[in-house]
């Protein structure tokens, strides 16, 4: 499982992100990573035991918000709910344990956003009120689940090319 897995990562980010695991050896440490009982680990399994896809989560502020990092996705079965399905069931989870809010930051390396290539101060949030998808980046993905933009990393990756911040509540507690 772990081998697949780690082929599962590599392959659903080498398209838009090949800085992000770009060989099989950065993958598995990923991959080896979520084992950790202090993290959350869920994988979509087919029946005949091929891993779709695979998703992860880490604590943060002492448990209450937890990062979702990474979801990944064989390209072969994207769009196809085992997405929508893993964040669901990570959702659970992070409930269970007694989390109230999911995040993540959704890179912009690729010119897939209207906030590439661009020079988002002095007002970042203007330029984000009229963020425009350009090629399928994921943020529509994880809006389509509840998430939303919560906020933008100018200039993360390097000179226009932004971190998009976005969150879910997930409980009242």
């Amino acid at each position: 499982m772990i081998e697949q897995m780690t082929a599962v990562l590599h392959t659903a980010f080498r398209a838009h992100y090949p800085d992000a695991w770009p060989d099989m050896e950065s993958a598995r440490a990923e991959v080896e990573e979520f084992f950790d009982p202090e993290r959350i680990c869920r994988v979509a399994v087919a029946d005949d035991g091929t891993v779709l896809g695979w998703v992860g989560a880490s604590s943060e502020y002492n448990g209450r918000a937890w990062e979702l990092h990474p979801l990944a996705i064989h390209p072969d079965v994207q769009g196809q709910g085992v997405g929508r399905a893993l964040v669901a069931d990570l959702e659970v989870q992070v409930r269970a344990r007694r989390g109230v809010t999911i995040f993540l930051g959704t890179d912009d390396e690729d010119n897939q956003t209207s906030l590439s290539n661009s020079d988002l101060y002095p007002n970042p949030l203007d330029h984000l009120s009229r963020i425009q998808n350009l090629n399928r980046h994921p943020f529509e993905f994880y809006q389509k689940v509840g998430f939303v933009i919560v906020g933008v990393i100018p200039d993360a990756n390097g000179p226009g090319k932004p971190d998009i911040l976005m969150a879910k509540r997930v409980s009242q507690e």
